[in-house]
């Protein structure tokens, strides 16, 4: 079969399915450029490229395999019209969720102990030391409970923090390892805010929390909280995000990629990482034994694993 990965930098992931699919052929073309590409294509990786329905008309493919979680670029219902599937890896069965959590908790920790002006305080050799904040009995609000923000709960219960969340449903509550006391609604997101001196965001990025941090629910923080993002940009209005820096209102964010971030914000006190939070050695190892187990199922005409959709007729 004919591997097509929509990404011309992913080494690693090509050389890990390339060491175990030895008998499939593995392409990678640029993202912008996937149609090109398509002649006797099986399986498509899109390595977060869009997949919208003119991509998905344009070839034969049958499978629509991300790489991670995220699958908010792919055209779903253009997909199963045309009998293909698509399918994901969830965080917690690659490790993912875990990294990912690991990170949120570094962000945490760098903006609590000023450490990117310790840095380079110790470059000029001025060792006066400003205090820092410890999480010992601070107040955290994981907005989104899926996989990363359980992931999440756990670990900081360890660090002796009051944890509350915020979810769709919050009629299913939260699992009892997380020690979360209280899970509010998507309604009651300002109220959960307002009490959490970390506020770390987790949830899904849809069309319905496109900007679900914005200027309304930053003015309803505690002056004096910290905001981390590891979830997808489109979740936090950065413009809002700026003028809440700017003025005092919170005192740093973590953020896991922004779009075009501007040099005013980054004379603020913020963190910003090229979204690298799922990027280790476990979670892609992880990633990837799913996609080849997935890749070998397809090609012996089964259902692949961890689908979204359901085809009635398959395309072949």
């Amino acid at each position: 079969m004919k591997v097509l990965l929509c990404s011309d930098s992913a080494t690693l992931a090509v050389n890990l399915l390339a060491s175990q699919l030895s008998d499939h052929e593995i392409i990678t073309c640029p993202s912008d450029t996937i149609i090109k590409y398509l002649d006797s294509v099986d399986v498509v990786i899109p390595w977060m490229a869009n997949i919208d329905a003119s991509i998905i008309a344009s070839g034969h493919f049958g499978l629509v395999q991300e790489f991670g979680v995220g699958i908010e670029t792919i055209d779903i219902e253009a997909a199963t019209r045309a009998g293909v599937w698509v399918a994901h890896v969830p965080g917690r069965v690659s490790g993912n969720a875990d990294s990912v959590a690991e990170h949120a908790i570094m962000l945490m920790l760098m903006l609590s102990r000023h450490m990117t002006t310790t840095q380079q305080s110790s470059k000029s050799e001025d060792w006066s030391a400003k205090a820092g904040i410890a999480l010992l009995g601070k107040t955290a609000c994981i907005v989104g409970l899926g996989d990363i923000g359980t992931a999440l709960a756990v670990r900081l219960k360890a660090f002796g923090m009051r944890l509350v969340a915020v979810r769709q449903h919050p009629e299913r509550g939260a699992l009892p390892e997380t020690g979360i006391e209280k899970v509010y609604g998507s309604n009651a997101l300002s109220e959960a805010l307002s009490i959490a001196d970390y506020i770390i965001l987790c949830a899904e990025y849809t069309k319905n929390t496109h900007h679900l941090i914005n200027q309304n629910t930053l003015a309803a923080i505690k002056p004096g909280a910290f905001l981390i993002n590891v979830a997808r940009g489109g979740l936090l209005d950065t413009d809002a995000l700026e003028a809440a820096l700017e003025n005092g209102d919170l005192a740093g964010a973590g953020l896991d990629f922004v779009d075009s971030p501007t040099d005013s914000l980054r004379q603020q006190n913020v963190i910003i990482t090229p979204h690298i939070g799922a990027t280790t050695e476990v979670s892609y190892d992880g990633m990837a034994a799913v996609v080849i187990d997935n890749i070998r199922r397809y090609a012996r005409g089964e259902q692949p694993r961890y689908t979204v959709n359901t085809p009635h007729k398959l395309r072949r």
